[in-house]
């Protein structure tokens, strides 16, 4: 399934960015205020968020060496991503992007000295992404709901010792992604302000 969300329903929350930023709720300076109303309301207008997943049946766990073989790919997940899929009857590939244009504003920024507005824009990019990540999931569950299923967190190639060259091996499921994100040499994603991972699906799984 595929998904494109507006800025109003990722629900983005001012006082986290003040937070972020080391301030309590409602405690931000004037300007500092400002700018970050300013920027919200400009991300609004370049936000080009989506998301997809992906259900794969074909999963085989081996415990031995700790890796989940996807349609003869074979991921090399380490023990505590592998600890929290195992069980699972199948697996969703996901991925979700804020799109280019915040992370560019962010570069734009930093690049003329701006380096406050650069940072503001950069937490508010990382904030869209999850945001649009969260209501993927969401429909995720409820689609698994009614097939009698549950589901699993969200696991990152990068994260937990799971090597982030991984991703190379993902994307090779996803060839046509919606999501329009390209791995660099790094293997990092372009835009920047994207996640790709696993969720386990299945009758026993947390």
């Amino acid at each position: 399934r595929v998904f494109s969300f507006g800025i109003s329903e990722l629900d983005l929350s001012f006082a986290r960015i003040e937070q972020i930023l080391g301030y309590r709720e409602g405690e931000s300076s004037g300007p500092i205020s400002d700018m970050i109303w300013a920027a919200l309301e400009d991300s609004g207008k370049i936000c080009h968020a989506k998301a997809e997943y992906a259900v794969f049946e074909r999963v085989k766990f081996n415990s031995l060496i700790k890796t989940i073989e996807i349609n003869e790919i074979v991921f090399e997940v380490n023990r505590i991503v592998y600890s929290q899929l195992i069980g699972s009857d199948s697996i969703a590939v996901f991925l979700c992007t804020a799109g280019p244009d915040i992370s560019l504003k962010s570069r734009q920024a930093m690049e003329t000295g701006d380096i406050l507005t650069g940072y503001i824009y950069d937490i508010i990019g990382s904030q869209i992404v999850d945001a649009a990540a969260n209501l993927m999931h969401k429909e995720l569950e409820v689609s698994m709901s009614a097939a009698g299923k549950k589901i699993t967190n969200r696991y990152n190639p990068g994260y937990c010792d799971w090597k982030v060259d991984e991703q190379q091996k993902l994307f090779r499921l996803m060839p046509d992604n919606h999501c329009g994100i390209r791995l660099n040499s790094s293997a990092l994603m372009v835009p920047e302000k994207s996640v790709s991972g696993f969720i386990g699906l299945g009758t026993d799984v947390k």
